[in-house]
Protein backbone atom coordinates (compact mmCIF):
# COMPACT_ATOMS: atom_id res chain seq x y z
CA UNK A 1 0.00 0.00 0.00
CA UNK A 2 1.14 3.48 -0.84
CA UNK A 3 0.97 6.22 1.76
CA UNK A 4 0.37 9.89 1.21
CA UNK A 5 0.55 12.23 4.21
CA UNK A 6 -0.31 9.54 6.73
CA UNK A 7 -3.27 8.24 4.69
CA UNK A 8 -3.36 4.67 3.55
CA UNK A 9 -4.43 4.34 -0.07
CA UNK A 10 -5.26 0.76 -1.05
CA UNK A 11 -3.97 -0.54 -4.38
CA UNK A 12 -6.56 -1.23 -7.05
CA UNK A 13 -6.87 -4.79 -8.10
CA UNK A 14 -6.20 -5.22 -11.79
CA UNK A 15 -8.91 -6.77 -13.90
CA UNK A 16 -12.22 -6.07 -15.45
CA UNK A 17 -14.62 -3.88 -13.46
CA UNK A 18 -17.94 -5.29 -12.28
CA UNK A 19 -20.66 -5.07 -14.95
CA UNK A 20 -23.78 -5.81 -12.92
CA UNK A 21 -25.18 -5.87 -9.44
CA UNK A 22 -26.98 -9.24 -9.60
CA UNK A 23 -25.10 -12.24 -8.22
CA UNK A 24 -23.48 -14.55 -10.73
CA UNK A 25 -25.06 -17.99 -11.19
CA UNK A 26 -23.04 -20.80 -12.69
CA UNK A 27 -24.67 -23.58 -14.74
CA UNK A 28 -23.28 -26.30 -16.96
CA UNK A 29 -24.23 -26.07 -20.63
CA UNK A 30 -23.15 -28.35 -23.46
CA UNK A 31 -21.30 -27.00 -26.47
CA UNK A 32 -24.25 -27.88 -28.69
CA UNK A 33 -26.65 -25.96 -26.47
CA UNK A 34 -24.37 -22.91 -26.44
CA UNK A 35 -24.10 -23.07 -30.22
CA UNK A 36 -27.89 -23.04 -30.44
CA UNK A 37 -28.09 -20.05 -28.08
CA UNK A 38 -25.39 -18.21 -30.04
CA UNK A 39 -27.23 -18.92 -33.31
CA UNK A 40 -30.48 -17.56 -31.83
CA UNK A 41 -28.66 -14.45 -30.56
CA UNK A 42 -27.12 -13.80 -33.98
CA UNK A 43 -30.62 -13.61 -35.49
CA UNK A 44 -31.75 -10.89 -33.05
CA UNK A 45 -31.71 -7.29 -34.24
CA UNK A 46 -29.48 -6.03 -31.39
CA UNK A 47 -27.11 -9.07 -31.32
CA UNK A 48 -27.16 -9.68 -27.53
CA UNK A 49 -24.28 -11.38 -25.77
CA UNK A 50 -24.57 -14.96 -24.59
CA UNK A 51 -25.67 -14.10 -21.04
CA UNK A 52 -28.34 -11.68 -22.24
CA UNK A 53 -29.51 -14.19 -24.86
CA UNK A 54 -29.91 -16.90 -22.21
CA UNK A 55 -31.82 -14.47 -19.95
CA UNK A 56 -34.18 -13.55 -22.81
CA UNK A 57 -34.77 -17.17 -23.78
CA UNK A 58 -35.58 -18.11 -20.18
CA UNK A 59 -38.01 -15.17 -19.94
CA UNK A 60 -39.67 -16.23 -23.21
CA UNK A 61 -39.98 -19.79 -21.97
CA UNK A 62 -41.44 -18.75 -18.62
CA UNK A 63 -43.99 -16.43 -20.20
CA UNK A 64 -45.13 -19.03 -22.75
CA UNK A 65 -45.97 -21.77 -20.24
CA UNK A 66 -48.76 -19.79 -18.63
CA UNK A 67 -50.21 -18.34 -21.85
CA UNK A 68 -50.55 -21.36 -24.14
CA UNK A 69 -53.40 -23.73 -23.36
CA UNK A 70 -52.64 -27.34 -24.08
CA UNK A 71 -54.69 -29.25 -26.59
CA UNK A 72 -57.43 -31.25 -24.96
CA UNK A 73 -56.97 -34.98 -24.72
CA UNK A 74 -60.06 -35.41 -26.90
CA UNK A 75 -58.45 -33.33 -29.67
CA UNK A 76 -55.20 -35.23 -29.30
CA UNK A 77 -56.99 -38.58 -29.44
CA UNK A 78 -58.90 -37.54 -32.55
CA UNK A 79 -55.71 -36.39 -34.27
CA UNK A 80 -53.90 -39.60 -33.28
CA UNK A 81 -56.75 -41.70 -34.71
CA UNK A 82 -56.62 -39.74 -37.99
CA UNK A 83 -52.87 -40.26 -38.30
CA UNK A 84 -53.20 -43.96 -37.46
CA UNK A 85 -55.96 -44.38 -40.06
CA UNK A 86 -53.78 -42.78 -42.74
CA UNK A 87 -50.83 -45.02 -41.86
CA UNK A 88 -53.03 -48.13 -41.82
CA UNK A 89 -54.56 -47.25 -45.21
CA UNK A 90 -51.10 -47.42 -46.75
CA UNK A 91 -50.60 -51.00 -45.53
CA UNK A 92 -54.03 -52.54 -46.05
CA UNK A 93 -54.60 -54.97 -48.89
CA UNK A 94 -56.08 -52.96 -51.80
CA UNK A 95 -57.65 -56.19 -53.16
CA UNK A 96 -59.85 -56.63 -50.04
CA UNK A 97 -63.46 -55.44 -50.26
CA UNK A 98 -64.08 -51.95 -48.76
CA UNK A 99 -66.18 -53.34 -45.88
CA UNK A 100 -63.43 -55.78 -44.92
CA UNK A 101 -60.80 -53.02 -45.05
CA UNK A 102 -62.90 -50.87 -42.67
CA UNK A 103 -63.29 -53.76 -40.22
CA UNK A 104 -59.54 -54.44 -40.27
CA UNK A 105 -58.73 -50.76 -39.82
CA UNK A 106 -61.16 -50.39 -36.89
CA UNK A 107 -59.69 -53.46 -35.18
CA UNK A 108 -56.18 -52.09 -35.57
CA UNK A 109 -57.09 -48.62 -34.29
CA UNK A 110 -59.15 -49.81 -31.33
CA UNK A 111 -56.86 -52.70 -30.46
CA UNK A 112 -57.77 -56.14 -29.12
CA UNK A 113 -60.75 -56.31 -26.77
CA UNK A 114 -58.53 -57.62 -23.97
CA UNK A 115 -56.57 -54.36 -24.02
CA UNK A 116 -59.58 -52.13 -24.66
CA UNK A 117 -61.21 -53.38 -21.46
CA UNK A 118 -58.18 -52.48 -19.34
CA UNK A 119 -57.66 -48.94 -20.68
CA UNK A 120 -58.16 -46.26 -18.07
CA UNK A 121 -58.67 -43.38 -20.49
CA UNK A 122 -61.94 -44.77 -21.87
CA UNK A 123 -65.20 -45.23 -20.00
CA UNK A 124 -66.25 -48.80 -19.36
CA UNK A 125 -68.93 -50.13 -21.68
CA UNK A 126 -71.96 -51.56 -19.93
Amino acid sequence: MATSKNKVIPKRNPGRPATGTDPVRAIRLSDGFLATVDHWASKQHDKPGRSEAIRRLVEIGLSKTSEQPRASSKQSATRAAELAAKAIDKHLDPQAPPGEREVRKRKLIEGPSVFRDTRRDRPKKK
